[in-house]
């Protein structure tokens, strides 16, 4: 029997240092608040980065199958292997890797439910008085993962940094592209091409990224969600494309974006079995953790995501992608022609947009919502440097996205 106020159940006080809710719930929030006061407004929602154009007929078919072998006693699947079915890691490794030089083995593959998932299991991997090294702005689930993981210190609320965090600075002024930090971290995350600014950068510079991870002995965790709109030929879909990588990076990637499964959820992480600190196999403690916490993504999910890799499904996968990339580049030269300071739109579904007249990010938030009834995401909600910024996804139909720039340009 408990005898004292002292021995009672205590939460895990790190989760009180963040917000009161992540990024895209309040945007959520401020929306539904919004609409509920102007039931006849009529909101295009550019901000989060949802598909909305449906899944490919190659991926419906093996849907279809995969559903129909599951009401069939010979064909019935209970509990797919924790760490994903031999058949879609060797369509993976196939696909996303050989054809790309990359000696990546099935066994490296670990598929799982997607992205964010992984984005934010991964720092159970760390231990607690890891530095962790962060561009700045960046993809809200990294930071906020290693709060959880009472990694992050305190925050300044003036600085809008949190004092155990190494930032690197991706702005106009640096061509948004990361620089190596003046403190050497232990782990370093790079998403490329990067969320939230759709900007990216050549192989011969993530070359560098991995030199200096392998010369300080750091780890880097490379969210390559985006691969899949990289149009110019001197940028790396994967960075095992670069010499060295094995020894110091885990790739995580997504079929949400490139194949529209943001509502079936599958994706995968790379663990190469070169990747060993403190003596530890790295792939061997993921293995583990992903054993443990994780009893497989659906069969019929892994089917799709098998037919993404067959002939067709690639095929379709790149109209797909086209479709999105074509908004991509209707709202950045339509923004650029009405006199906006604009990035990316190029190798990524983002457009990146400097406010007007100085103001905030919220600030510019309300003023798209309440007078062109268009959502975007605030560039502080990435972090502190991108304040004064905006993003704008390519994820919406042609049709929305014309409609929206002209509300936007008319302003």
């Amino acid at each position: 029997m408990k005898e004292s106020e002292e021995e009672m159940f205590r939460v895990n006080q790190d989760y009180q240092k963040l917000p009161g809710s992540y990024l895209f719930s309040t945007i959520a929030k401020k929306v539904k608040a919004y609409q509920d006061a102007n039931p006849d407004a009529a909101i295009i929602r550019l901000g989060i980065g949802d598909v909305t154009r449906p899944l490919s007929k190659s991926v419906i078919d093996a849907l279809h199958v995969a559903v129909d072998e599951m009401g069939d006693e010979s064909t019935f699947r209970g509990y797919a292997p924790d760490l994903g079915y031999d058949f879609l890691r060797e369509a993976i490794v196939k696909i996303d890797y050989a054809k790309r030089g990359c000696d990546i083995a099935a066994d490296e593959i670990f598929v799982s439910d997607g992205a964010k998932s992984d984005s934010g299991n991964i720092q159970e991997l760390f231990s607690k008085d890891c530095r962790i090294a962060v561009c700045d702005p960046v993809y809200p689930v990294y930071v906020d993962s290693n709060v959880m993981g009472g990694r992050c210190g305190t925050y300044d609320a003036d600085k809008e940094q949190w004092s155990d965090i190494i930032y690197m600075p991706t702005t106009a002024e640096n061509g948004f592209v990361p620089e190596f930090p003046k403190e050497t971290p232990d782990v370093i995350y790079l998403c490329l091409p990067n969320n939230p600014t759709g900007t990216t950068i050549p192989k011969s510079e993530l070359q560098k990224w991995v030199d200096y991870a392998n010369k300080n002995k750091a780890l880097i965790i490379y969210d390559a969600a985006y691969e899949a709109y990289i149009s110019e030929s001197d940028v790396a879909h994967s960075i095992y494309e670069c010499e060295g990588a094995k020894t110091c990076a885990i790739e995580i990637r997504s079929f949400s974006k490139n194949a529209g499964f943001t509502g079936l959820r599958l994706g995968f992480t790379v663990v190469p079995k070169e990747l060993v600190f403190d003596g530890v196999s790295v792939n061997g403690m993921w293995a583990r953790r992903h054993g443990t916490k994780f009893n497989g993504a659906p069969y019929i999910v892994q089917r799709a995501g098998e037919a993404v890799y067959s002939e067709a499904g690639q095929k379709e996968i790149r109209e797909l992608v086209g479709y999105y990339m074509q908004n991509a580049a209707l709202i950045r030269s339509g923004l650029a022609d009405a006199g906006y300071e604009v990035y990316g739109g190029v190798n990524a579904p983002y457009i990146w947009l400097k406010t007007p007249n100085q103001m905030t990010s919220w600030e510019f938030f309300d003023y798209l919502l309440e007078k062109a009834n268009v959502v975007g995401t605030p560039g502080s909600g990435f972090g502190p440097s991108g304040e004064h910024y905006f993003r704008l996804t390519a994820f919406g139909t042609v049709e929305n996205s014309k409609i929206a720039l002209e509300r936007i340009k008319a302003l």
